[in-house]
């Protein structure tokens, strides 16, 4: 009885059980934290490096260079994560207040969609009614354009295994320029109905 007693009044080494304990939540949470920091690294660098292309996409005859400033944007991303994976999307746009705005229709029956035959005006020529007024692509003299680049990456720690999340991760990075004017600017003037 009093061996028994003395051993639950022992607490050498309770330090080191309480450790083994706390240790691989704390080694989580560290982990994350390097994560999250190494993410932000990389978004603001993917940001910087998209500015730089982006305007030079927008100065004269860069129609023919795309290729040329997705390889810069490319590069940039592939000195700081080497088997990352880069996407490109443009969408041009006659002012900057149409990004991402639906095309214009007149809504007779009231029921806040474009259908019925309703008119709508044709902003990308395309021929139907679209909830995103953009053309891909470039665009012509003085458009906006919207460049985005999409990141994909294996994530730089491992705590994401342990806690369920995907081995990649993803980020995006977004700026729109205007065109410089070295032309006029091509507006369609197409009036058409929804469906």
């Amino acid at each position: 009885m009093r061996a028994l007693r003395n051993l639950f009044g022992d607490s050498r080494g309770a330090a080191l059980v309480e450790f083994a304990l706390v240790a691989p939540v704390l080694l989580l949470m560290v982990l994350g934290m390097f994560e999250m920091g190494y993410n932000f690294y990389i978004q603001s660098q993917l940001q910087g490096a998209i500015q730089t292309a982006a305007r030079a996409s927008t100065i004269e005859g860069a129609t023919q260079t795309s290729s040329q400033i997705d390889a810069r944007v490319t590069n940039a991303v592939h000195m700081l994560k080497p088997d990352a994976t880069v996407t490109f999307s443009r969408r041009a746009y006659t002012d900057f207040s149409d990004v991402h705005q639906p095309e214009d229709y007149t809504d007779i029956d009231g029921d806040g969609m474009c259908d019925n035959g309703e008119p709508f005006e044709d902003a990308n020529g395309n021929g139907v009614w679209d909830a995103d007024r953009g053309v891909s692509g470039g665009g012509g003299a003085r458009d906006a354009v919207l460049y985005i680049v999409t990141v994909t990456y294996p994530r730089a720690f491992g705590a994401a295994n342990f806690v369920g999340l995907s081995p990649t991760f993803t980020t995006q990075a977004s700026t729109v320029l205007r065109n410089q004017p070295y032309a006029d600017q091509y507006v369609p003037a197409k009036v058409g109905n929804c469906p």
